[in-house]
């Protein structure tokens, strides 16, 4: 019942788009302050993630496939980090600001609070966690006082008209 009325309610969608606002302002300023800011470089952060892993009671690493990740693939390639982290964040912020791919933006914006939780960083990410996941359950409804409600009839429109061709084709 709860997840219906989530899903598919007015009123629903107008506390939705309020959390979606809040959270997107906070993306996008996080984004933006990186992006104009002296210079973002995750090395130290990255280094730290690293050199001081998540660690259960019993003194053993928690995460250590993440630790094994951050150290072979992300210290690496911290340029690219450099530079997808505080788009990313924008990018994540401005979707979820204007109601656009609202859902694609939410799955984006939780797999970075996973990281960051994952490197050990708590922070506000329990909170944007949690609405995160209900902005991402309400699905459409999140998105309905903002872009999306053309955005995605106009996606599943093209969408359906490929499958379409797709298979006329392949008869």
């Amino acid at each position: 019942m709860f997840a219906k009325w989530l899903r598919e309610n007015n009123v629903a969608a107008g506390i939705l788009t309020v959390i979606r606002v809040w959270l997107g302002y906070n993306w996008m300023s996080a984004g933006w302050g990186k992006l104009t800011g002296e210079g973002f470089d995750a090395t130290g952060f990255l280094t730290r993630a690293v050199e001081n892993p998540v660690k259960g009671p019993d003194g053993n690493m928690v995460y250590s496939w993440y630790v094994s990740f951050l150290d072979g693939f992300a210290l690496p390639n911290v340029e690219l980090f450099n530079f997808i982290v505080p788009l990313g964040e924008f990018l994540i912020g401005l979707g979820l600001i204007l109601g656009c791919l609202t859902t694609a933006a939410m799955f984006f914006g939780l797999v970075m609070n996973f990281s960051f939780f994952l490197a050990g960083t708590v922070s506000h990410n329990p909170t944007d966690i949690f609405f995160g996941f209900i902005i991402l359950f309400a699905g459409f409804n999140a998105g309905k006082y903002g872009l999306d409600r053309w955005v995605v009839p106009f996606i599943r429109k093209i969408v359906l008209k490929k499958t379409n061709e797709a298979v006329n084709n392949a008869v």
